[in-house]
Parts: C-alpha cells; sequence; structure tokens
C-alpha cells in the first residue's frame, strides 16, 4: 500500500530491470530512542521478508542517504531513484542532499505516498484552516482515494542478491537514549498494525463520533503508531472504514475528517511554513498576545526535569504525562490540555514549545510527525499558539488564546477515573 513502491516497480517492469528497495538508517533522528527505533527496525524486518518474497532485493544501508546513497546507485548501476514524501525539514534536506550528488543521467522521482491528496495537490499554498482546505481535499478525493494496485512478483533478478542483514549490528549503530523502553501494547508491523485497525472497526469505530474525546472511552483508533513510521497506509485505513459508513455514518465522516482533512492540513503547515515547530511559525495576531502578556506572573513554575517526571501539582496533568511515558501515546483530548498548561507553567511561549516537542517527541511513538506540531488538539504550536483558533476572551498568559482548564475537563469526562490510571497515590 505504498505509491512510491508501486511506482518504481512500474518503472522497473517498463524498463524490464531488478528493483531494489533501500532504507538508510540514520543514527538519530530529533528526539527519537530505543522506543521508536525498534518499532521502526521491527517494521523493516517484515518489510525485508515480503520483499525477499516477491523477488525484490532489500538493502538496509547504515548512515545518511547522501552518503551512502548515490555510492550504492554507482556500485550496482541504478537506473533510477524513486523516494516518499516527508514535509519535515529534516527529511526533505535528506533529499536535496541526495539531489545534488546523483549522478546527472539517474533520474530522482518523488512520490507522496503519505498522503492521500499528495500535499502539492491538495493547495499550492499553506492553508489558514481546516474550513479553507476540507473542500479543496474532498473535491479530489475520487481521483486519489482508489484501491490499491498489487505489487507483484518481480520477474527481473539483480546480477547480485542483496547482502543478508545483521539487524542486531543496527541496533549497535545508533546513537540514541535506550532508558525509554518499548511498550507492550503496540506490536510494530503491517500485520500487527492491520490487526489493530480491524479490530477499531469491530469494536470502536461506532463509538467514534460520540465518544472519541473521553479519555476513559475505547473510541480511538489507536493507529497513529503504524500510520507514522508507514507500516499501515492513511489511505486503507480510510477505505476500509468507508465500507462502514452505512452502519456509522457519523463515526466514518468524524474518523475522515480526522484522519485525511485535519491530518493533510498539518501536512500543508509543515510544508509551506518552516517555522512549524518554532513560535514564529503562529500567525501574527497569535505572536502579538503572547508577546504582550510574556511578562505576566505564571501560577507554577515547573523544570523540564518535573514535568518529564509528571511532578506537577495538577494530577491530570501528570496522568496525562505519565501515560506517554508509559504507553507512548496520550490520549487526543488531554494532549491540547497538556501543552495548554506547559505554557502556563513556564517562562516563556518558547520555552514552552520547547518543552513540549522536546515530552512529545521524545515519548510518543507517532512523534517528530507533522500532526504533533501542528495537528488539531494533538499539536504541539497548535496548542500552546492557537495557529487554527482565533476569537477568545483575553486572559493572563495566554492572551487571546484559547484556555483551559481542570473544572472544565471536569465537566467533559470523569477525570477521577483517568488519574487512577496513572497516579496510583490519587
Amino acid at each position: 500500500d505504498n505509491w512510491a513502491f508501486l511506482y518504481a516497480q512500474r518503472l522497473a517492469l517498463k524498463q524490464e530491470l531488478p528493483l531494489r528497495v533501500c532504507f538508510c538508517l540514520v543514527p538519530k533522528f530529533l528526539e527519537a530512542t530505543i522506543r521508536h527505533y525498534r518499532f521502526m527496525l521491527r517494521g523493516l524486518q517484515e518489510v525485508a521478508k515480503e520483499c525477499a518474497e516477491l523477488n525484490i532485493s532489500f538493502h538496509l544501508l547504515l548512515g545518511y542517504a547522501k552518503d551512502v546513497l548515490p555510492t550504492f546507485v554507482l556500485e550496482h548501476g541504478v537506473g533510477g531513484l524513486v523516494t516518499d514524501f516527508s514535509p519535515l525539514r529534516l527529511p526533505r534536506q535528506w533529499v536535496e542532499d541526495v539531489r545534488e550528488r546523483l549522478p546527472e543521467d539517474v533520474p530522482f522521482a518523488q512520490v507522496d505516498a503519505h498522503n492521500i491528496v499528495p500535499c502539492w495537490v491538495a493547495s499550492p499554498k499553506q492553508e489558514y484552516s481546516a474550513r479553507t482546505i476540507r473542500g479543496k481535499i474532498h473535491a479530489q478525493l475520487p481521483e486519489f482515494l482508489t484501491e490499491f494496485p498489487p505489487v507483484v512478483h518481480h520477474p527481473h533478478l539483480p546480477s547480485c542478491p542483496a547482502e543478508p542483514i545483521a539487524w542486531e549490528a543496527c541496533y549497535s549503530s545508533l546513537q540514541v537514549d535506550h532508558t525509554v523502553k518499548e511498550v507492550e501494547w503496540a506490536t510494530p508491523g503491517t500485520a500487527a498494525g492491520l490487526a489493530v485497525l480491524k479490530s477499531f472497526i469491530a469494536e470502536r469505530l461506532k463509538s467514534f463520533s460520540t465518544h472519541r474525546n473521553d479519555p476513559n472511552k475505547a473510541a480511538l483508533s489507536n493507529l497513529s503508531p503504524w500510520l507514522h513510521f508507514g507500516q499501515v497506509s492513511t489511505q486503507r485505513a480510510i477505505l476500509e472504514v468507508q465500507k462502514h459508513r452505512r452502519s456509522y455514518k457519523d463515526s466514518v465522516d468524524a474518523f475522515v475528517e480526522e484522519a485525511v482533512v485535519r491530518r493533510e492540513l498539518a501536512e500543508n503547515f509543515c510544508y509551506y511554513n518552516d517555522n512549524y515547530d518554532r513560535v514564529q511559525g503562529a500567525y501574527d495576531w497569535a505572536q502579538t498576545t503572547l508577546k504582550l502578556h510574556a511578562k505576566d506572573k505564571r501560577p507554577y513554575l515547573y523544570s523540564l526535569q518535573e514535568l518529564e517526571q509528571g511532578t506537577t501539582h495538577d494530577p491530570l496533568w501528570n496522568a496525562a504525562q505519565l501515560q506517554m511515558v508509559r504507553e507512548g501515546k496520550m490520549h487526543g483530548f488531554l494532549r491540547m490540555y497538556w501543552a495548554k498548561k506547559i505554557l502556563e507553567w513556564t517562562h516563556s511561549p518558547e520555552e514552552a514549545l520547547q518543552f513540549a516537542i522536546y515530552l512529545n517527541d521524545r515519548y510518543e511513538l507517532d512523534g517528530r510527525d507533522p500532526n504533533g506540531y501542528v495537528g488539531k488538539l494533538q499539536g504541539c504550536l497548535w496548542s500552546i499558539c492557537g495557529i487554527h483558533d482565533q476569537g477568545w476572551a483575553e486572559r493572563p498568559i495566554f492572551g487571546k488564546i484559547r484556555y483551559m482548564n481542570y473544572a472544565g475537563c471536569k465537566r467533559k469526562f470523569d477525570v477521577d477515573q483517568f488519574e487512577r490510571r496513572y497516579v496510583p497515590t490519587h
């Protein structure tokens, strides 16, 4: 279920050439820890096995693409290169670095297999809100939301087979924190991800429209780790969920809104705004209102260590933080509350955003993702700087940015029940 992979095979079949899949394993990436790398690498082991069954060579190259891929292209006489897409700065720089180092006669194509409507096709500019991008995406879904053709058993063998992959050596090449452990609830790989999708449709989809904002209810898809690492395609998830529209129309529509419109809005923002992880990326009105209140007295001030350990005065916030540390996920509704309190309890919006992104990217399995920066409810910049949010009453620290408090959460759901799950002394 990957359009870049499918396009590469189509080119190889047309030219009657072998097909190779390369993954360049970088030693570190932003705040990713062994939790993230193990999830990714165990998924890649499944990919390598499937490729072997399809007569397609799978290569795991250790190092940055610019250092290892051009050499690989020359050594194997590769006739063309196809890559996937990410709107984030670092992966975009990797693509540019490879492009500069490739031989001139080797064509290089990029396919947005990450989104359903390709990012640059959905809109040629940064969109202001879901309201402005929704119609553009829905108008193009009939063209792009189609069933995937199959990857076929490849008929053209390479002259020399791929070298066996020393998976343990891959782990020893990493320069990442090994103290953040793997989580038990999420098994890596496409097979496991598709099983989660199946259980969502069978057990939780019916409740998605009514209970998705209640952290005590089992109503979410829980698919974000597999979607983030490309082990399950968002397009596959939508195709399967839409089959149940007659039974659960409201839930299916709500899921499409979240997984397509809101998700692709975040991709759009990161693609067209290089400051997606800085206060400077917020709209002028948000920057202005935060500056006007930058010197407001904070009711509490916490260090990064206190936040990381979940030792604030607020048991709900602590529970949300500890859920993220232990499970690699935090309920979407609480992610907004969590980020807004960091703004309230730190010295400045800049420090708040820095702390929030660090914690999100270090512990969330789906960290380092456009949705984590600017997604609805879940995005650090979205919550702290109100980028798709305007018109709230003026108040200390927040200015005109939406405020959230403990009492408001108590009106929404049973906070005591949630706290007891993660803060034993509560």
